[in-house]
């Protein structure tokens, strides 16, 4: 079953108050895994099967390490339904008709 997942890798220890090459990093992960995604400002959405999603979100948390960071944060949060089909654009679709778009 397709869950929705949001992912938040956040290095520290840097020396900069720049991520953004570490979240284009963490990006191309998911890039080359092929699974679909969008990314935000702050933070990055996925859909897939759940053990799959865990399974990159743990690579992802792993990337500022190779890089050089000494310390990451990793937010995850799952919205799993059991009951109909889930997808991004669906929740996207759901609110935009509520607001009569």
């Amino acid at each position: 079953m397709t869950v929705v997942m949001e992912v938040s890798v956040v290095p520290l220890g840097t020396g900069s108050a720049s991520v953004s090459h570490y979240v284009a990093q963490c990006v191309q992960v998911l890039e080359d895994a092929g699974i679909p995604y969008q990314l935000t400002a702050m933070g990055t959405i996925l859909e897939g099967e759940l053990e799959e999603l865990l399974s990159l979100a743990r690579r992802m948390h792993a990337v500022p390490f190779s890089a050089g960071a000494v310390r990451v944060v990793t937010t995850i949060k799952i919205d799993e339904r059991r009951d109909k089909e889930l997808t991004i654009a669906g929740k996207i679709r759901a609110v935009e008709e509520k607001l009569g778009r």
